[in-house]
């Protein structure tokens, strides 16, 4: 069973698509991960990460161990990645990585911005989490604040504002909703009830039940 979880930056979709594959018993992955080890090649040898070339190159370099890395958190890696997952180069690189770990042994839940559009247009289930975005904002701001590092919210909220744009009118494998992915709107829910109105989704659309 494939399960894609799409949606912009603090929309929920981690902390959903992670409790869906626990519950499922099914392997998950990050794909922002991806993005976030090639942006973190590129930067360790100071290459420019709107540079194809250098952004390409990176992306190649890109291994499983390379998602454990602490620094993938920082946000000078975060904005690096948004920058160069607009490069086609660099999607093309990560998309077979993606397509092999959906594809082996019982499935997975991968959560990221293209999932049910191009990386498995064919998967079990889709759902595309939206939330305002101040409170995303807000919920990015609160995050970084927990993490111990300074945060204004106002720049946080102008930060969310170009990532949003860069992820939404890239050329290639634009953030969008699938035709046939469920709407999930997380602005006022909390985790639990978020997990349940997908697991809700997930069971009827394929007919079974897992408790």
């Amino acid at each position: 069973m494939i399960i894609a979880v799409d949606g912009p930056a603090a929309s929920g979709k981690g902390t959903l698509a992670r409790r869906l594959a626990a519950h499922y018993g099914l392997r998950y992955l990050d794909t922002g991960s991806l993005y976030r080890a090639a942006a973190l090649h590129a930067l360790l040898v100071h290459a420019n990460p709107a540079d194809p070339d250098a952004a390409t190159a990176a992306a190649r370099q890109v291994a499983a161990a390379d998602l454990d890395d602490a620094r993938l958190r920082g946000e000078d890696v975060a904005q690096a990645a948004s920058v160069v997952a607009a490069i086609p180069g660099v999607r093309a690189a990560l998309l077979d990585f993606q397509r092999r770990f959906a594809r082996e042994g019982q499935g997975a839940v991968l959560d990221g911005r293209d999932i049910g559009t191009v990386v498995c247009p064919d998967a079990d289930a889709k759902l595309f989490l939206t939330a305002t975005r101040e409170a995303r904002a807000a919920r990015r701001f609160k995050e970084l604040q927990g993490g111990g590092r300074a945060a204004i919210y106002e720049r946080v909220l102008q930060d969310m504002i170009r990532r949003d744009a860069r992820d939404s009118e890239r050329r290639t494998a634009p953030l969008e909703r699938a035709a046939d992915a469920f709407a999930l709107d997380t602005t006022a829910l909390d985790a639990d009830v978020a997990f349940e109105a997908a697991r809700h989704f997930i069971e009827t659309k394929l007919g079974t039940s897992r408790h």
